[in-house]
């Protein structure tokens, strides 16, 4: 499926390329977080492929959704990534943290408040989706997807959470003038997923 979103007609060459980048550099900087370094060894692979697969599904299908919506209601919307963002998060990894803000969906067009909210509702809304699968997954006590469910519940609850920040450009922002009910109850949903024990 994710093959098909990225490669079908609807998406500009710019766009596949900025999308294909910014999950790549944010999948290998969380692998060097995890690892330890860039050693090329059977440890950074695994740790590289975690994260693929759960920071970058996270913060893939967060920007799609974004994407989508937008279309839905008629706007233009385009992915595109932040390069020296991408490369700062890269280089901070090395240092034990990382401040992902790989790229933004950028919408052109009438969109009045209700539908920009929903809009940007709906990319946090899809990592609180996420980190319930990934939670439900870890729950079930499968030996072999433990450490993906842990890091896929941890890692899209949290950024659920920082997405909500009520300032700057934060989807919480928009969502907080849209609908302060709505806003409360995602907050209160993404805080309750952080704080959920599970350990490895």
């Amino acid at each position: 499926m994710f093959i098909y979103l990225v490669f079908n007609q609807k998406f500009m060459r710019r766009e596949t390329v900025d999308i294909l980048k910014a999950w790549s550099a944010i999948s290998v900087a969380f692998a060097i977080l995890l690892s330890g370094g860039v050693a090329f060894d059977i440890k950074f692979l695994t740790a590289f492929l975690i994260s693929a697969f759960t920071v970058g599904i996270g913060f893939l299908f967060h920007e799609l959704a974004h994407r989508t919506l937008a279309r839905n209601y008629g706007a233009k919307a385009e992915f595109r990534s932040f390069d020296q963002m991408l490369i700062l998060a890269i280089l901070m990894s090395f240092f034990g943290f990382i401040l992902a803000a790989p790229g933004a969906v950028f919408i052109r067009g009438h969109v009045n408040k209700e539908k920009y909210g929903k809009i940007s509702a709906v990319g946090p809304m899809t990592n609180i989706i996420l980190s319930v699968i990934f939670l439900v997954v870890f729950l079930l006590g499968i030996q072999t997807l433990n450490i993906l469910a842990f890091y896929g519940k941890t890692i899209n609850a949290w950024l659920a959470l920082f997405n909500m920040i009520p300032f700057g450009n934060f989807d919480g922002v928009k969502i907080l003038m849209w609908n302060k009910a709505v806003y409360g109850l995602m907050v209160a949903v993404a805080l309750a997923l952080v704080l959920i024990p599970i350990s490895l």
